[in-house]
């Protein structure tokens, strides 16, 4: 699996980046995820606000 964030809904509130466990997110004026980073564990996609991320 791979995280995928939706740049057209994000709108930078970096409420995913605060809660990944493992540092695997970036805000800058959109998320961006770091792949070999991310654990696929889906607690940014449950925390984002807008539905912008996706498994």
């Amino acid at each position: 699996m791979a995280v995928t964030i939706d740049s057209g809904k994000c709108t930078g509130c970096g409420a995913c980046a605060e809660i990944c466990p493992v540092d695997a997110i970036t805000v800058g004026d959109k998320a961006t995820v770091d792949d070999d980073t991310c654990i696929d564990c889906g607690t940014c996609v449950d925390e984002c606000p807008t539905d912008a991320i996706e498994l």
